[in-house]
């Protein structure tokens, strides 16, 4: 089991930097922020963008991984999005994944003016965009056409330095949206059921994970190949209330077949309100012997 954080992108950087670093000092094996241009209940506070974020983070680390968690097609087109990733990628040395998903209606639509499209429209746009990055990042000229992006003759020099592209992690809990994550995805992520009954959520997770099984093998990919992501804070209990807590998620996660847990640095108050001090402890205690 691989562990991971989020590190949401609300601090000025005198602050953000120290947590990025202990990230890895920590023994955490991915590191991670949110891509939105606001989000929910922080919208009105500090909020700074996700790629410059994790392209900061790149030069104060070394060896974790670093990505998003998730960018979405909400505000963004796939060929400048595409340079984008390409440069984080050589700058981090290859230690990039690209979190992406579907997005929803909230702030990242209304504050472009736009009209919120439907979950089948989203779906398809988001189809659209996975498709096209995939094609711009493992292609030096890439023309295509859709219902919701275009591109033409779009360079991609001088390419990713993971080949055949940087990994995609693909968040998906629909059936439509499983397909992109089995199609396209290195991996595959989940927040599980919106429920507020613990036991109802991991049993929904369980349920999840042997449905995207099933779309990995109707896609002609082996399921046992695919990296499966289980962010558990979005489960009604937050990860790090206590250590006893964080080890009893890691070890219901391990028994589902997930290979990667992802948690969030406690916040003082509000969404993931917790201490510090059981991060620290987690660190010094659990994640050794998760190592490897």
């Amino acid at each position: 089991m691989r562990i991971g954080i989020v590190i949401l992108p609300e601090h000025r950087w005198w602050v953000a930097e120290p947590k990025w670093r202990a990230a890895e000092e920590y023994g955490f094996q991915h590191a991670w922020t949110y891509d939105h241009l606001g989000w929910r209940t922080l919208v009105d506070g500090p909020w700074f963008g996700a790629l410059p974020t994790l392209t900061a983070a790149a030069m104060v680390t070394s060896r974790i991984r670093l990505g998003t968690f998730v960018a979405s097609p909400a505000f963004r087109h796939p060929v400048p999005f595409a340079r984008e990733l390409l440069t984080i990628d050589d700058i981090s040395d290859g230690r990039f994944t690209l979190g992406v998903g579907a997005g929803g209606p909230g702030y990242d639509t209304v504050v472009l003016g736009a009209e919120p499209l439907a979950p089948r429209e989203r779906t398809a746009r988001f189809t659209e965009f996975v498709e096209l990055l995939d094609k711009l990042l493992r292609q030096d000229r890439t023309t295509w056409r859709g219902s919701y992006y275009a591109a033409e003759e779009a360079r991609s020099a001088p390419g990713c330095v993971q080949r055949p592209r940087l990994p995609f992690l693909v968040a998906a809990n629909g059936p439509k949206a499983m397909r992109v994550a089995a199609t396209y995805g290195n991996g595959w992520v989940t927040t599980g059921p919106e429920t507020e009954d613990n036991a109802e959520w991991w049993r929904g997770v369980g349920e999840l994970s042997e449905r995207f099984d099933k779309a990995a093998a109707e896609a002609g990919r082996d399921p046992a190949t695919l990296d499966k992501y289980i962010s558990v804070d979005s489960s009604p209990v937050f990860s790090l209330s206590s250590v006893e807590c964080f080890r009893d998620m890691v070890g219901r996660a391990t028994e589902l077949g997930f290979t990667d847990l992802v948690t969030h640095w406690p916040r003082a108050d509000g969404v993931y309100a917790g201490r510090e001090s059981v991060l620290e402890q987690v660190a010094a205690e659990v994640l050794p012997g998760l190592a490897g």
